[in-house]
């Protein structure tokens, strides 16, 4: 009997104790959590980060140390693992008065969508519009997302929606702008872009959408000037550069682009990124045009380091392998426009016995109207006329450009056409030219051409 009573007074005393300890605890973690705050407060970061982790040990599922974790990492600089502690608060939280969901949500939504999580970010948005329905920036920041996953009707929907709670958000504006000149209703674009500049002028981003719907209504200098004012915000900055750049490209200011392009690579954060690579690409296209093939190559081979497939750079880098090695290759490629000429004259004298009698210098090389060369006064005698064409470009020769010259040979009496390039010629072009008057002279027989020249 006296077994049992001394039992069950241990066990009481084990309950009371028990029961002291967990009250104890309960009234001790708030005030470590209130003490974590404190240090938040202060600025004192790490010693915050400290506190919470000591908490976590004794207790890893504290939702609210988890937070002001998070929160102490996020003031810390450390943003990503400030979102390891909120996904993990995001799965055990009860939120009630003491706690706020809302603030807690609209900091988790900002870190899924820096850390390019936008599905997640996107679900955080409209618990977002759910906890606060008339708060603008929420249907904004959702219209963003739906946007950036193809869901135009969607991201259309919410941000008409953020501007009718509240017409002066200015991001609203300009984003849908954005999404109605991305669908090419360039007239109402440039409204709500215009609207948008009108109730911020110093919101530079707007000018970059405004430059944007310029430049596709080909109006490049109002483009010009758009993009210099959007170079203030340093988002944008990079990228107006680029369309800056892109737009001299436009009016054959090739000067002036590389100094924009130069520019962008400057300002780049990221080397590496998109934009970069771009930037890098139009600078190559620029100095390809220029005539200065080493300076393209320089920016090519950057390219290819970074991304092997991007846009038509390993053709562009095939095309110009043997500049290193053919010398007579290299200043057919690299020279001046009245050299180039030179160069032409040479190959139409060794190659064909032919000398021009017309020259016109293009883009793409030269057009030669050309007669077979005679020691006596060609004047006097009756001669057949042919037709030249020097190219020193990429692309190859399409059939179309056969097809139109061999109409105008017809017209003008000519009885050949000798196109010449550094690159090639596409299949229908090689099956058209056959049993017609055409000689194509492709990269290998222009080099054994130039082989016998002496420039």
């Amino acid at each position: 009997m006296l077994a049992i009573q001394f039992i069950i007074l241990v066990l009481m005393g084990s309950s009371v104790i028990f029961l002291s300890y967990m009250i104890f605890k309960s009234i001790l973690s708030p005030k470590k959590i209130e003490n974590i705050q404190k240090l938040i407060k202060q600025g004192k970061y790490p010693a915050a980060i400290k506190t919470a982790k000591a908490i976590l040990s004794k207790n890893p599922r504290d939702f609210k140390a988890h937070y002001f974790l998070g929160k102490a990492y996020l003031l810390d600089g450390k943003p990503e693992l400030a979102l390891m502690e909120y996904k993990i608060v995001n799965q055990t939280a009860i939120f009630d008065s003491s706690f706020s969901e809302t603030e807690f949500r609209k900091q988790i939504s900002q870190l899924y969508y820096k850390y390019n999580q936008p599905d997640e970010a996107l679900k955080e948005y409209l618990l977002l519009i759910k906890l606060e329905p008339q708060v603008s920036e929420h249907y904004y920041n959702a219209g963003k997302i739906f946007e950036s996953r193809s869901r135009s009707e969607q991201a259309l929907a919410h941000y008409q929606k953020a501007i009718s709670l509240d017409k002066r958000n200015v991001k609203a504006h300009a984003a849908l702008g954005l999404l109605l000149y991305r669908a090419k209703q360039y007239g109402e674009a440039k409204k709500a872009i215009d609207y948008a500049i009108s109730l911020s002028p110093q919101t530079y981003s707007s000018y970059y959408y405004l430059g944007k719907i310029l430049k596709e209504g080909k109006d490049y200098a109002g483009a010009i000037k758009a993009f210099e004012k959007a170079m203030r915000d340093t988002e944008f900055r990079q990228r107006a550069l680029i369309e800056s750049g892109t737009s001299y490209m436009a009016v054959n200011q090739t000067e002036k682009a590389i100094i924009e392009f130069d520019r962008a690579l400057s300002s780049a954060s990221d080397t590496n990124s998109q934009e970069s690579l771009y930037a890098r690409y139009f600078l190559a296209s620029c100095y390809e045009k220029e005539r200065k093939i080493d300076k393209a190559l320089e920016q090519w081979e950057k390219i290819y380091q970074i991304n092997h497939t991007f846009r038509d750079v390993p053709a562009k880098l095939a095309q110009y392998r043997d500049l290193h090695t053919n010398d007579n290759m290299k200043e057919y490629l690299t020279s001046n426009a009245e050299y180039f000429i030179e160069i032409c004259k040479k190959i139409a004298l060794t190659g064909y016995n032919l000398e021009p009698r017309s020259i016109k210098s293009k883009k793409f090389g030269c057009i030669f109207i050309a007669t077979e060369h005679k020691a006596e006064n060609w004047q006097n005698v009756r001669q057949q006329v042919s037709l030249m064409f020097f190219y020193r470009e990429t692309e190859l020769i399409p059939d179309s450009l056969l097809r139109q010259q061999l109409e105008e040979m017809k017209k003008q009496n000519y009885v050949k056409c000798i196109i010449c390039t550094s690159s090639g010629f596409t299949r229908s072009s090689i099956e058209f030219a056959e049993n017609r008057p055409f000689e194509l002279v492709g990269k290998d027989k222009l080099e054994a051409i130039l082989s016998k020249i002496n420039l």
